[in-house]
């Protein structure tokens, strides 16, 4: 093609849009509403994310061949959608023919299937497992799509160390178009930055980082698709946590194409970011699981305060109960705490005492535990009756149990199974005990965007001000079991997030003997955690998908 007829302008629209796996025809409907909004938008081109007809990630879906078949009828139907003569679309889907099975994506246009590009950089590492259900793809060429050359390079391919996007750019490529599901973890946006920036230099081509939004069992997709010009200047950035579609304009310059329009949105600062994290990905798995509504006991601590505030800005008041099992050891502080918290968001709280439940226990176990001293059992008899209580509210009324450990005490094992671990999902299992501090007095002071709950102090003073405690026995603060949490979160963070060793560890000024206490209990509580229920990841190494220990460990970091 010459100069002369040469397309000069490429209309591209973003969507960032919220998937639910296995949805195949769900997932199609809202692949077409958004080519309509792109068409009314005056688009060429609709980019959508990886995997977007099956969700991502669809892990051992994709072993199904009535699966595969279901994403290819798909791909098949929205092609012929294009016939209409409006904007081509770029979908991900898997794909399977006689050589194997792969993370494509397909360009539609025209009525047909123009081209697949599969995915060459299988991630397996962390959160992601893709070599056990997908073969490499062969070294993509760029896609001609109405006269302009796209590299298509998919997620990982701009991430790893295989060479596609030079392989892109050395066989003409013009512009970089790279579907993702990059899931979310604190400072994630940043990192996405540096990657693109890191190709952007090195193949001299503009590149637009399309990604996905939405809840998927714990990971969360935060959106916030972006491009860099081959200036490395930013072009766009959409925003984060929202689903949207974005138009963007790219012309042919002297030098190549660069973007010259589209959003340029904030991206949200730590604690924001962290708690809209939660609550996105706390919405998204009880409404995509049929939950209509949620339980969840209020103790007046902070834990269960703060995933009280998450449940109402994700789902609103009327969809959430919170309920109050007092003990003989529940002090009247508490019980305060607990009512104001539920009256300032304005959910349903009700009152259910466990002296009786508890007294059956132990007057049943009297015999057998005749002669032995009280102790941790007896705690956790309480625990464990609030938590079949939780259960039966949720078998009559088919409310989700929701459970509110936090990171430090599932790391180290301070909670009960079968008790206060019991519950469907767990928005703050990836925060440290001092983080859920932080999100709590930022709550106070704000509203996110798209919170169903009031503005003001949702979480009373005195929680966040006041010693943590159990309360299974008299006088009883989580200090004298465990480290300040100071102390503990940043031993926790060494050893889980960073993997670092004790002699290192202790060189950061902490006390040896606690350091490898912490690093015990670490090891001995995973097999409580293998129990635990699923929760939102919001750091770069959360319990479940990233970290794999073994339930039978010996080892223990002597140096």
């Amino acid at each position: 093609m010459n100069s002369k007829t040469e397309k000069a302008t490429l209309r591209i629209a973003v969507a960032q849009l919220n998937p639910i796996v296995g949805d195949v025809a769900g997932n199609l409907a809202k692949a077409r509403a958004a080519r309509a909004d792109a068409a009314s938008q005056g688009a060429d081109l609709l980019l959508l994310t990886e995997l977007f007809l099956s969700g991502y990630p669809p892990e051992d879906l994709v072993l199904k061949p009535a699966f595969l078949k279901a994403c290819r009828r798909a791909v098949e139907a929205l092609a012929a959608d294009t016939a209409d003569g409006g904007p081509g679309v770029i979908v991900g889907f898997p794909r399977q023919d006689e050589t194997g099975r792969y993370n494509s994506a397909a360009v539609l246009d025209a009525g047909r299937v123009l081209a697949v590009r599969d995915k060459v950089d299988l991630p397996n590492y962390g959160e992601f497992d893709e070599k056990r259900v997908f073969d490499q793809g062969a070294m993509p060429g760029p896609v001609n799509f109405r006269g302009v050359r796209l590299g298509i390079p998919i997620c990982e391919d701009i991430w790893g160390e295989l060479g596609v996007c030079e392989t892109l750019a050395e066989s003409g490529a013009e512009i970089l178009l790279s579907p993702n599901g990059s899931p979310y973890y604190r400072g994630k946006v940043d990192v996405r930055h540096q990657v693109v920036l890191k190709q952007v230099i090195e193949t001299g081509l503009p590149m637009l980082y399309a990604n996905q939004l939405g809840g998927q069992d714990e990971l969360v997709f935060d959106g916030a698709s972006f491009a860099f010009n081959a200036d490395k200047t930013l072009a766009f950035q959409m925003s984060q946590f929202e689903e949207t579609i974005a138009l963007t304009t790219w012309r042919r310059c002297r030098d190549g194409w660069a973007c010259d329009a589209g959003p340029m949105s904030k991206i949200p600062e730590r604690e924001e970011a962290d708690y809209r994290a939660c609550m996105l990905g706390f919405r998204d798995y009880v409404n995509k699981n049929g939950f209509k509504t949620v339980v969840l006991g209020l103790s007046g601590g902070i834990d269960s305060a703060i995933c009280a505030a998450i449940a109402v800005d994700a789902l609103g008041e009327e969809r959430v109960r919170c309920v109050m099992l007092p003990y003989r050891y529940t002090s009247a502080e508490s019980l305060v705490d607990a009512s104001a918290c539920a009256r300032a968001l304005g959910c349903r709280y009700d009152i259910v005492p466990i002296e009786a439940p508890v007294g059956g226990f132990l007057s049943a176990l009297s015999e057998l535990f005749e002669g032995t001293e009280a102790g941790i059992t007896e705690e956790n008899l309480q625990s464990r009756a609030r938590g079949t209580i939780l259960m039966a509210i949720s078998n009559k009324f088919g409310a989700m149990v929701v459970t509110t450990g936090n990171k430090s005490e599932m790391s180290v094992g301070y909670a009960t199974l079968y008790g206060d671990m019991n519950g469907g999902f767990n928005p703050i299992k990836d925060l440290y005990k001092m983080q859920v501090y932080a999100l709590s007095r930022w709550r106070n002071a704000h509203v996110p965007p798209g919170a169903l709950g009031p503005s003001g102090e949702v979480i009373p003073a005195n929680i966040i001000d006041k010693a943590p405690s159990a309360e299974l026995r008299p006088n009883q603060t989580d200090q004298d079991s465990l480290p300040p949490y100071p102390v503990l979160d940043d031993i926790l963070e060494c050893l889980v997030e960073l993997e670092m060793g004790t002699e290192e560890i202790v060189a950061r000024g902490h006390d040896e003997a606690t350091v490898h206490r912490v690093e015990h209990l670490l090891y001995i509580a995973e097999y409580k955690r293998r129990q635990s229920a699923p929760g939102v990841k919001i750091t770069r190494k959360n319990f479940g998908r990233d970290r794999r220990y073994p339930i039978t460990n010996r080892f223990r970091d002597r140096g």
